[in-house]
C-alpha cells in the first residue's frame, strides 16, 4: 500500500503541480474492492494523523516515505 500511495502522489504531483491536495480516496478504484484496507487508510489518515479531508500530495507523500 505505501508504494502505491507514493506513486499516487508522484502521478497527481507531476500532473497538477506541488500544490495538489488528495484524500485518501485517491488511492483506491472507484469501486469499493478492498473494504479492510480502505478502511485502515482511513484510520491512519483521520484517527492517528488527524488530517483534513484534502492535503498536500507532498505532505503525504512525505509522510508516507518517512514510516509514519
Amino acid at each position: 500500500m505505501r508504494a502505491k500511495a507514493i506513486a499516487v502522489c508522484n502521478e497527481k504531483i507531476v500532473k497538477k503541480g506541488e500544490g495538489v491536495g488528495l484524500s485518501f480516496y485517491a488511492f483506491f478504484a472507484n469501486k469499493n474492492d478492498d473494504p479492510e484496507l480502505l478502511m485502515e487508510a482511513a484510520e491512519w489518515w483521520i484517527r492517528t494523523h488527524e488530517l483534513d479531508h484534502f492535503e498536500k500530495a507532498v505532505k503525504i507523500r512525505d509522510m508516507i516515505a518517512s514510516g509514519l
